[in-house]
């Protein structure tokens, strides 16, 4: 097609790509003397509909935009050549490489390089996903991302291109869904056809992940349906939990906005944490529940163990012993001289339903330890009744996230005695402890996963008072 007049204006220079039923053409637009990209749909054998329908959209919501850094809109029609037939769409041409283009080259980009990235296309997704209906691109991948030349600090300037699959919130509710994308940089909603703000910011992240490691992200192993890139790309724990946030599978556990998205990746994180067990232990019974702005660890009753047979009898003998007693004293005694002796006796009622308390709680009783961007709180729930102690306190009072594992000290006569593993958070002058006796902790590694989960979520370093 090479020296072809499109549209009686267009001479065609060069073939920039080509997959089944469309070409990417640049083009000399002989009136304004301009370079142009035409993008051509032909009526070939391979032609379906549902092609047209997403060229067609693709024009509409061309036209429609306006932002430095998407292409243009330009012109559209009907193209009826003797060896081609079908419809054109012209845009701006942008003077700049794809990022697949840099990587095949053997360009490599910093970590810093690629939050620039990051964030440059955050901003541009912020204008779409604002716009109404907010629009949705479907298709970020490293070749629909175009990076100008270098300059000074900057890693360039960044290009969304290519809104051949873009849809709208509003087509998605109203009209048959069609399921576009490219394999490895979409997320599992959008296999059902199913498309929300949040899916573009998956793609994203799969797109980063492939410029931090090189490997396009469907060649990566999965766990989960999570994608495992952290042996592959040397990036800080900081940035490496953002990018998780970006590519959970869950829609629940996503970044909802890319206003979300940014206000995270600028927030200040711990640079160092431990290497501590990093997944759910087998067996354990603890819900964990998080996304980027909320966690909730609920831990189950620590159930029935021999150690509380003897408090159950103790309790009933305890409050046996202090009813009979006191049914006696007031029997005895007549009014008003046997007062004085019911009062005596509320200390060791108030013990006796202590007992009778830490008895049930530990057989039905649960802790349940809430963060969110306003508070943490630490509750302790029986049944219908909740109890908040320590009072809860502002999240941003949260300075120190303490795990001390489990030691011995040394005892009289110089014995030893084992001291449990602790796990508690410091808000200012608050502690929120969760692990104890009445705890439903099995062990100390459940202890180390919650400490690596806190620390992550938190981004503050774990630290241990014991180790100077």
């Amino acid at each position: 097609m090479i020296g072809e007049i499109l549209g009686e204006r267009y001479e065609v220079q060069q073939l920039l790509g080509k997959k089944a039923g469309r070409r990417t053409l640049l083009a000399h637009d002989l009136q304004t003397q301009e370079l142009v990209v035409i993008k051509l749909l032909s009526f070939g054998g391979d032609f379906e509909w549902d092609d047209l329908k997403l060229f067609e959209r693709e024009a509409e919501t061309l036209k429609s935009l306006s932002h430095p850094l998407i292409p243009q809109y330009l012109n559209y029609f009907e193209v009826n050549l003797p060896t081609i037939k079908g419809f054109a769409l012209v845009q701006t041409y942008i003077r700049a490489k794809t990022l697949e283009q840099y990587l095949e080259t053997g360009r490599t980009f910093t970590e810093a390089e690629v939050k620039q990235i990051a964030k440059a296309l955050l901003e541009i997704l912020i204008y779409l996903h604002k716009l109404y209906p907010p629009v949705i691109h479907r298709d970020i991948k490293p070749s629909n991302i175009l990076l100008g030349e270098r300059s000074g600090n900057s890693v360039g300037q960044v290009y969304l291109v290519d809104f051949g699959s873009v849809q709208t919130v509003l087509a998605t509710e109203t009209r048959t869904r069609t399921v576009v994308g490219t394999y490895g940089y979409m997320p599992p909603e959008q296999f059902g056809g199913r498309t929300v703000a949040a899916s573009d910011l998956y793609s994203l992240g799969a797109t980063l992940i492939y410029l931090m490691t090189g490997n396009h992200p469907a060649d990566l192993p999965q766990k989960d349906f999570r994608i495992q890139f952290e042996q592959a790309a040397n990036v800080s724990p900081s940035f490496s939990n953002w990018l998780k946030w970006m590519i959970e599978p869950s829609l629940e556990g996503r970044f909802s906005s890319a206003a979300q998205a940014i206000a995270a990746l600028e927030k200040p994180q711990a640079a160092n944490l431990p290497a501590l067990v990093v997944r759910k232990p087998d067996g354990s019974k603890i819900q964990l529940t998080k996304n980027w702005d909320s966690l909730e660890i609920i831990i189950p009753p620590s159930g029935f163990h021999p150690s509380i047979v003897f408090t159950g009898l103790f309790a009933i003998a305890w409050n046996s012993f202090i009813l009979l007693w006191t049914i006696s004293a007031l029997s005895i005694i007549t009014f008003p001289g046997n007062i004085p002796f019911a009062l005596f006796s509320l200390p060791f009622w108030g013990a006796g339903f202590l007992m009778v308390y830490k008895f049930i709680f530990n057989l039905f009783g649960r802790i349940c330890l809430r963060l969110n961007a306003e508070q943490i709180a630490l509750s302790r729930e029986l049944f219908s009744w909740k109890f908040e102690r320590p009072r809860p306190s502002p999240r941003q009072s949260v300075n120190k996230l303490v795990y001390i594992p489990k030691h011995f000290t040394k005892g009289s006569q110089d014995t030893r005695v084992a001291v449990p593993a602790q796990l508690y958070i410091c808000s200012g002058l608050q502690k929120y402890q969760i692990s104890g006796n009445d705890v439903g902790i099995k062990s100390e590694v459940e202890l180390e996963w919650l400490a690596h989960e806190l620390s992550e979520w938190l981004g503050l370093p774990i630290t241990n008072p014991m180790v100077s």
